[in-house]
């Protein structure tokens, strides 16, 4: 049997047509083909449980600068990319077009996200089929839908789970090219998907790393697989070429926060990658059992898993770290595989099954918590409460002033304009110049905030904390203005911020 070729496993479904397959009519035998496809119910568990609450954690972040910047035009888009941010680009620009279809409520700009894991967890399915046998596939895109982070990522408005569905996709359509190195569709195919990951999230070009030891197992045999994929993975790396002149430019101002990893963090980050310990520890124990009759398989797909953070871990010793458990959470597929042949390895359906029952079952208190209302925080902010309060006792000419101190990477600008309605977007007083003016992700202010005050009436402030003169959080010269004319005549403090109503008082 050559290297990576499809399982003989005796579990696999009969083909159709055979003495084992009762016929029955066109339209219903591909509906009983499709139900029992080994790939469905995987997608609809992993789809089930990220929907399953997906609008209520409110947008953190991260998640609101993915919508300020989606919710440009096409011109302010592709300016601010060539400043910051270049390598989410391509993820904003289908954002973009998403939010124009279907609208930018909090599930609307998470949904691509839940679909994007549904797809996942067919390719994990599929690709575990192919390489150890079909219980195994079915375990594996089930034990995938179960991890909590992906119902995290899942619920997130920004590119991760469609990176973790590229790479995914291109190992299937990798495996697919193998089985027919002559077919320059198939391997079209795979350099469009490479190009597709380098596109979403350069690190996670690192995955080629692990596709590189499948072609080596097969380029024993056929050695046309490894010209083929030779120019096909760089085919695709030269696509995402533009976003790679631009990342290393922008490296240093986006991701300077990202600590230079020790040797131990090749271990701590494995809780974080599944944002359950126990999980983590499941999953790994299991994925050592895969180590049976399939040696090629489980090297493959362990060199997948495990070569990227080796990879990243050495790099991130340069001038830049890029070492940080999300970056990485494209891994996840080659665990999910390894994990289903581990578990099947048993050999009892029963207690294949149990033990994905009794895996849902104490993964709950992590799922509970992903879906809180500050569920995707590391420190939560309401900005709802805020803009419910201003919605509620609003009057037409009121304007609205936002902390914009050294700690604006909270955006409680952005976040407080997400959840207002269209309608209901007061003046910002020290505004003077937009972030989509700009070309970048944040605004500026006034240099004189006392010229920036006009006449109005009333004025909401929303601040950072909890302090006792909302003030306070201020700059010195603004607070100076408002004080001048202004006094708080209502205070209201919510979950890490604070929302007051100044009354002019001259």
């Amino acid at each position: 049997m050559a290297l990576l070729s499809p399982s003989s496993a005796q579990d696999r479904t009969p083909p159709a047509g055979s003495a084992d397959t009762v016929q029955a009519p066109g339209a219903q035998q591909g509906f009983k083909g499709v139900l029992r496809s080994v790939w469905l119910w995987p997608a609809l568990a992993t789809l089930a449980l990220t929907m399953y609450q997906i609008g209520r954690p409110q947008l953190w972040e991260d998640e609101l600068n993915s919508w300020d910047m989606a919710a440009r035009s096409t011109d302010q888009l592709l300016a601010a990319v060539q400043r910051v941010d270049a390598v989410l680009g391509t993820y904003y620009l289908f954002l973009h077009a998403w939010m124009g279809v279907f609208g930018d409520s909090a599930t609307a700009v998470r949904m691509p996200s839940a679909l994007a894991m549904a797809g996942t967890a067919a390719c994990v399915a599929l690709i575990g089929q192919r390489l150890f046998g079909r219980r195994a596939g079915l375990a594996g895109g089930l034990l995938f839908a179960l991890i909590p982070v992906v119902s995290r990522y899942g619920h997130e408005a920004r590119p991760y789970a469609l990176v973790v569905l590229a790479v995914a996709l291109s190992t299937l359509l990798l495996l697919r090219a193998m089985d027919r190195p002559t077919s320059w569709w198939r391997w079209t195919g795979y350099a469009v998907c490479v190009g597709a990951v380098g596109l979403l999230h350069l690190v996670a070009l690192t995955a080629l790393a692990g596709h590189l030891v499948a072609v080596i197992l097969r380029a024993r045999s056929e050695r046309l697989i490894a010209w083929r994929f030779c120019l096909a993975a760089l085919t695709g790396v030269a696509c995402a070429a533009p976003v790679v002149l631009l990342g290393r430019e922008q490296a240093a101002r986006q991701i300077s926060w990202i600590p230079q990893p020790e040797m131990w963090s090749l271990l701590t980050f494995w809780p974080q990658l599944y944002a359950s310990a126990l999980v983590a520890g499941a999953v790994t124990t299991l994925a050592v059992l895969a180590w049976g009759e399939r040696r090629d398989a489980a090297l493959f797909a362990t060199a997948l898993a495990v070569l990227p953070p080796l990879a990243l871990w050495t790099v991130s010793h340069g001038d830049v770290s890029y070492f940080f458990y999300r970056y990485l959470l494209f891994t996840l597929p080659a665990w999910a595989v390894l994990a289903g042949a581990g578990l099947t390895a048993v050999r009892s359906r029963a207690m294949v099954a149990a033990a994905l029952v009794v895996l849902g079952l104490l993964t709950l208190p992590e799922q509970q918590v992903l879906r809180k209302p500050y569920g995707h925080f590391w420190q939560g902010l309401d900005y709802q409460g805020a803009a419910r309060t201003i919605q509620k006792f609003h009057r037409p000419g009121d304007a609205v002033v936002y902390d914009r101190g050294p700690d604006y990477w909270r955006m409680l600008d952005v976040g407080v304009r997400f959840y207002l309605p269209d309608d209901l977007q007061p003046r910002d007083v020290f505004l003077a110049e937009s972030a989509a003016d700009r070309h970048d992700l944040w605004p500026s202010e006034c240099q004189d905030p006392a010229a920036c005050v006009k006449d109005e009436q009333r004025i909401w402030l929303v601040v950072g904390g909890s302090e006792g003169d909302p003030l306070e959080a201020l700059p010195a010269a603004q607070a100076e203005a408002l004080r001048s004319r202004y006094t708080a005549t209502g205070t209201e403090r919510l979950t890490g911020l604070t929302v007051a109503l100044l009354q002019r008082t001259r």
